[in-house]
Parts: structure tokens; C-alpha cells; sequence
């Protein structure tokens, strides 16, 4: 993280997940620049490892062990994370086009984006898959592995490609069929006169390998169109393919060529220091650059051994320090997995083979995975050696949770705020106590409204306000009421004028956009400067009928909820380092939607409330006790979040879980997941038991989900838990 004293003034976007940039992640995760911002941008929150992906495809490595995780990478860095493609990227604004939203700005950037292997061939788009990108590849060979083993598909693959990466997925893909008991065919369909790209004793090895695995080899043949079962060449043969593997050479991706980046057949050109020819604010490297300067083949282990390079020309840019050159090595050694636990390596033309290399080649890729996968512990926070008393036991207690895990706990509220129920006002029907509070309109009808802010739990202001705004439309949306306007309550981190206007026009377009497609309007706010991000919205709606309260369920009624729960077990995790991104991303992507269509079919529910930071019994229970109700719950029903279970398990809690546990006791099993705080929550709802199945009917016929845990009934005390 940042050193809090000293103002951000710089922003430093890295786009792509490659090698370089995972290792850089790292760096500086273990000495980050002060006043530095730092971002990533890559389409997903997980990136394959070149050097272990034939091990997975042939079963060797399980897919945790062959990905690198960039979430934990970059929450250890301090860095924003945004999952999503670059698709353009204009030097003279400095900014960086990002599907799907606003365009990022830099003052240096980085890309490490890789290449791809998808080839301009009929058929291939629909019928085939590259070899890169890595996870796109991977996830489609799970699918087919799965599908062989199962019946469903036929085990045979064509390999467009003869190089060395064609013939070791081949030879992987062999092995692991063979291995889920079904006999495969594979053919390696190569249009050159031989195998490419090593040298005459490495070649015969590798021939007598695949001979031996039964791969068939075919040479000096083209392929010109791809179907969904077979390939045809050009003298018109058709060879069976269930699966076709693209793996002829390394193409880069498309939108480079839109751009005005310098290219040398279409790859980035860069200088010695690594940044690209003509603008020392970007900078390219890993298998998407070109090194006029130094030539070389498309490898993964040059991306590695620039990383250091690379590490210090980042910091010397923005600072205005002195460049280093990089000097990559004229030869490398290439290991190359030959299907089965075995390898061969070559080196100066030189070529052994045998399972002794495999496992040299297992211990390098797992040091490697290990530096970015074992990462040191957060540091603990320093107290001072004289202090008030009282102060040491906050100060060594679990740190502050983001989102809702950082509220007070719900005792303290209801003592603070019991005074303001005997306040009369001839336009307020209900204040504190429910969601909203309820006003009367002059003109007929009521209007609602509620506030609600959040400590950013994660760096990305664009994520972080996606969040709060469906967060604070919770309230809203839990009244069956319609959304009005809003005003904006931020607090910045301390930064410079240029970097405030950059935040505040992702947050504010961001937060307008929400509320726009909501139907609210965003009308203003206010914003000042302090010790970290925080977002926060007043949100208004109206309704024509007295809005929704958690005080109208009757006995008998079933309750719906509308979203998993377990976000602050993930969230805590996720701040603590232990979380699997895989997890944390999906969790975010589901908090980030609205629930507007929720909304809708709930909207005659006899009583409602969203679920937040009291946890899923807090919020029951505030049902039960203003409608004089007990719940019971079926605790297999409930929905969690993947990894939640795992993490709560294993003892992982939010700051806010043990008052949540005080306040809303439940009988029978202690499951401390009901108590967990959720930010975003889902809407809980008390409807008729017939209502509610036809609310999951219309939740599933629009493409969303609802599950039904439990039901009410007459009596009081703790919700019984089955």
C-alpha cells in the first residue's frame, strides 16, 4: 500500500497479466513507490503459466497450481485491478481504452498482453480454439476432457502447427486422454517440410517421442477450413477432429493494429530500455513486443528476465531517474514436456531426454509459481510502547473490515438512535428503525430515503462505486419503491489536483450511470479529502401505496432471498491475502448488478428488507421482531458464496461477525456465516407461499435467482436453524 503522508500524483497503469508484470506486482508489493497509483488491467482475475501448461493439459498440475492468481498479486501490491480487455490506447491523451467502461488514464504505462493463436482460417472462430491466450485454451480442454471421459464427444483433435508448442500439447493431450481410459487420436498437421524451431538431435528425439505415444504427424499440408468435427486440406483430405488446436506461430492481438503504437509485424516495437520506439511513457514487453535491438523467439523466459529491468525503468520514469538497459541472453535452455512425466532439453544443440529432466523442469516451474503465490504477510500494525488504556486490545484485534464489515454494531445503533423514535413530524410515517425511513408527499403517495456509505474495500473507484450504489438502492428497493434522486458523499484519498479530477470523473460518471438505469437521478453531493476511499450515497424513491416494511409478515410466509451470502468472510480474506481471486471475482461481479427486476417481482411482498451488515439472521430477525414472528431456516438452502464456506471454516471472520453473533441468536446449528456482514446484499423477502414460487418462476424466466430458506411462524425468541 501507499505511505498514507504522502499524496498519490502518478499514475502507473500496467495493461496485461504476463509473466513481466506478475513479477513486477511483487517488487513492488515488497517496495512500492510512494505517491505512486498503481493499476492492472487483464480480462481475467487469474493468468496461466506458460511453463506449466502442458503439465495441466497432460493432468500433471491441477488448475490452482498452473494459475497465477493476480488478485491476491495485486491486493499484496496495492493495486486497482480491473477485469476487463484494453482495446485501444491514445498517447497523446494518455488513456487507455477498457471494454465496458470509462477509459483509464496514465502517466506511464506498461503492456504485457501476450499473443494469441487464433488464425485466419474458415471455420476456425466457431470450430477451434488457439493455444493462447493460455486460459482460453485451458478452460476448453477441461470441457473436453470431461466430455471424452462422459461419451459425449470422440477423442480425436487435430494440431494445426508442427513447432515445438504444437507437438508438447499434442503429446499432453495424448497422455491425458489416455489417461481418462479413452484411445485418442491426434494429428499434428504441419506446413512446412518438418518440425520446427530446435535443432536436428532435439528434433529426432522429439519424433521418436510422439512415434512412440502414437501421435500421427503430417507434413508439407495446409489446412483451409474448419468443422465442427473434422478439418479439410487443401487437396481436399478431411482429417476427424472432435477438437482443433490452433498452434501455428505467434500472432498478436488485433487492436494493436488500430493504434498508433510503433509495430514491427504488427508486434510493439521497443528500445533497450524497454519502452516503445518514440514515447519513454509506455513501455512493452513478454511475447507482444519486438526487440529490434536484440532479436529473439517468442519465449517465456525472456519476459521473466526483463522483469527486473522493466521494475527499475517504471520507477525511473516516474520518478525522472536513470534507465537500466536490458541485455537479454543470445541462448536458452527449452524443456520441453513429452506427454508423460518426462521431458527433453536442449541447449546449444545439444538434447537429452528422460524423467530426471522432468523433474528439473517441475522444480523450476513450481520455484517460480512458489515467488508468486507465496507472498509475505501484510505488516502488522505498529503500537506505540505507551498508550491509553483500552487502546492496545482495538489496536491488536482483527483490522477494520471494508464495505459493511467496518459499521458499528447493531446494539450501539439502537442506543444511539432509540431517542429519535418518539420524534413526531406531520410528514414522517416511520423513521429510524426500518430500511428507509417514510415520508407523506403533499401531492399523495410517500417517499422514502436513506443513506449509506462504504469504506473501499477494493482500489478500483469505478468497482467501489458500482457497489455503493447498489448497496445504498438496497434500501430503496427493499421499500418497493421507485428511485428518485441522490446525492454523493465522498471522501478521497490525498492526491494531486490532477489525480483528484482523474477519481472523481470515473466515480461521479459511474455513480450516474447506475442510478440512471435504476431511473434516479444523480444531483450533486459533496467530496473531501482524507486517510482513505470512501463512497456513500442519499438515495430517495417513491411509491404510490404505503412502502414495504419489515413489519407486514404474517404467519405462514415463505422467505426468499435473492443473492448469496458470505461477502464479508470473502472480503476479510481478500484483505488478509488468503482468498482465491477466482472467488473474490465472482463475489464482486455479483455485487456490482442491480436489483431492480428483484425488485419488481418482489414488489407486493408482505414484508421486505435488504441484507447487509447485520448478516442474513440479523436481518430475519428484525422481520421477526417487527412483525412478532419466530423464523426457521434450512441452513443446506441457504446460497454462499464459493470459497465463503471454506474461508469461514477455517476460522476467517469479519470485524463485525461476533456483535452480529450477539445481537441475532439463532437455536440449533451456530453457523457463523448467517452472521456475516454483506455489502450489497441480497433482498429478503416475506411473501405467501404460493407468491413465492411464482417470484422464483418469474426470477428464473427473466434469467436470475431466488432460493427459498426458510418460512415464519407464530411465536418469539432466536431463529431456529435446521
Amino acid at each position: 500500500m501507499h505511505t498514507p503522508d504522502v499524496p498519490l500524483t502518478q499514475d502507473l497503469v500496467l495493461v496485461g497479466g504476463g509473466h513481466a508484470h506478475a513479477l513486477i506486482l511483487r517488487k513492488w508489493g515488497m517496495s512500492p513507490l510512494p505517491g505512486a497509483r498503481l493499476t492492472v488491467i487483464n480480462p481475467g482475475p487469474t493468468a496461466p503459466y506458460t511453463g506449466m501448461l502442458p503439465g495441466h493439459v497432460a493432468g500433471h498440475y491441477s488448475r490452482d497450481t498452473l494459475e497465477i492468481d493476480l488478485v491476491r498479486l495485486c491486493r499484496f501490491a496495492g493495486a486497482r485491478l480491473i477485469l476487463a480487455h484494453a482495446t485501444d490506447i491514445d498517447r497523446a491523451a494518455k488513456m487507455v481504452a477498457v471494454e465496458g467502461r470509462g477509459p483509464v488514464a496514465y502517466d506511464v504505462a506498461s503492456i504485457d498482453i501476450g499473443i494469441t493463436a487464433q488464425m485466419n482460417i474458415p471455420g476456425f472462430v466457431d470450430h477451434a480454439v488457439g493455444a493462447k491466450p493460455l486460459d482460453t485454451y485451458a478452460r476448453r480442454w477441461r470441457d473436453f476432457v470431461a466430455a471424452a471421459k462422459a461419451g459425449g464427444v470422440t477423442p480425436t483433435i487435430a494440431v494445426i502447427g508442427g513447432g515445438v508448442a504444437g507437438c508438447e500439447l499434442a503429446m499432453a493431450m495424448d497422455h491425458a486422454l489416455r489417461g481418462a481410459g479413452t484411445t485418442p487420436t491426434v494429428t499434428v498437421l504441419e506446413a512446412g517440410p518438418d518440425i520446427s524451431g530446435m535443432g536436428d538431435h532435439a528434433r529426432k528425439r522429439l519424433l521418436n517421442a510422439m512415434a512412440t505415444a502414437g501421435i500421427i504427424l503430417r507434413t508439407n499440408v495446409k489446412v483451409t477450413r474448419i468443422a465442427r468435427d473434422h478439418v479439410v486440406l487443401e487437396n481436399g483430405e478431411t482429417i476427424d477432429a472432435a477438437l482443433t488446436v490452433g498452434a501455428a506461430g505467434a500472432f498478436p492481438h488485433h487492436w494493436l493494429a488500430q493504434t498508433d503504437l510503433p509495430l514491427i509485424d504488427a508486434f510493439i516495437e521497443t528500445t533497450p530500455d524497454l519502452s516503445i520506439k518514440g514515447d519513454p511513457a509506455v513501455f512493452a514487453v513478454g511475447d507482444c513486443a519486438a526487440m529490434p535491438f536484440a532479436p529473439r523467439p517468442k519465449a517465456g523466459v525472456f519476459a521473466v528476465r526483463a522483469a527486473p529491468i522493466l521494475y527499475h525503468n517504471l520507477r525511473a520514469a516516474l520518478t525522472g531517474g536513470t534507465r537500466k538497459t536490458f541485455k537479454p541472453q543470445k541462448d536458452y535452455l527449452k524443456l520441453i514436456s513429452l506427454g508423460q512425466k518426462s521431458a527433453m532439453g536442449e541447449k546449444f544443440g545439444l538434447a537429452l531426454a528422460g524423467p530426471l529432466l522432468w523433474q528439473w523442469k517441475d522444480r523450476i516451474d513450481r520455484a517460480f509459481m512458489a515467488k508468486l503465490d507465496d507472498l509475505p504477510p501484510m505488516k502488522s500494525v505498529e503500537i506505540p510502547a505507551e498508550v491509553a488504556t483500552g487502546a492496545r486490545q482495538i489496536m491488536q484485534a482483527k483490522p477494520l473490515c471494508g464495505g459493511c464489515g467496518a459499521k458499528v454494531g447493531g446494539d450501539i445503533l439502537i442506543d444511539a438512535l432509540g431517542s429519535l423514535a418518539d420524534l413526531d413530524h406531520l410528514d414522517v410515517i416511520a423513521g429510524a428503525g426500518d430500511d428507509a425511513a417514510i415520508l407523506k408527499q403533499p401531492g399523495g403517495g410517500f417517499q422514502v430515503i436513506s443513506t449509506d456509505h462504504l469504506r473501499a474495500m477494493v482500489l478500483d473507484p469505478v468497482q467501489m462505486t458500482r457497489i455503493a450504489a447498489v448497496h445504498a438502492l438496497g434500501d430503496i428497493w427493499a421499500m418497493g419503491a421507485e428511485p428518485q434522486v441522490v446525492l454523493s458523499s465522498l471522501i478521497l484519498p490525498r492526491m494531486s489536483p490532477a489525480l483528484q479530477a482523474r477519481t472523481l470523473r470515473e466515480i461521479t460518471d459511474t455513480a450516474a450511470s447506475v442510478f440512471a438505469q435504476a431511473g434516479a437521478r444523480l444531483v450533486g453531493g459533496h467530496t473531501t479529502m482524507g486517510a482513505e476511499l470512501t463512497i456513500g450515497f442519499t438515495v430517495t424513491g417513491t411509491r404510490p401505496t404505503m412502502p414495504i416494511t419489515v413489519a407486514g409478515a404474517r404467519a405462514g410466509d415463505i422467505l426468499l432471498l435473492t443473492r448469496p451470502i458470505g461477502s464479508g468472510v470473502l472480503m476479510a480474506a481478500h484483505m488478509e491475502g488468503t482468498a482465491k481471486g477466482r472467488d473474490i471475482a465472482k463475489a464482486l461481479a455479483v455485487m456490482e448488478e442491480p436489483q431492480a427486476v428483484h425488485a419488481s417481482v418482489l414488489k407486493d411482498a408482505n414484508a421486505m428488507t435488504d441484507v447487509t451488515g447485520f448478516g442474513l439472521a440479523g436481518h430475519i430477525q428484525a422481520i421477526c421482531a417487527a412483525s412478532g414472528l419466530r423464523a426457521e431456516i434450512t441452513v443446506a438452502d441457504v446460497p454462499i458464496y464459493d470459497g465463503a464456506r471454506a474461508l469461514s471454516d477455517s476460522g476467517v471472520a469479519s470485524s463485525l461477525f461476533a456483535a452480529n453473533r450477539a445481537n441475532a441468536p439463532t437455536e440449533g446449528i451456530g453457523d457463523p456465516l448467517l452472521h456475516d456482514p454483506q455489502t450489497a446484499g441480497g433482498l429478503l423477502a416475506a411473501l405467501r407461499p404460493e407468491a413465492a414460487k411464482d417470484a422464483i418462476r418469474q426470477l428464473e424466466k427473466a434469467g436470475l435467482h431466488g432460493w427459498i430458506i426458510g418460512k415464519l411462524g407464530a411465536g418469539h425468541g432466536p431463529i431456529r436453524v435446521s
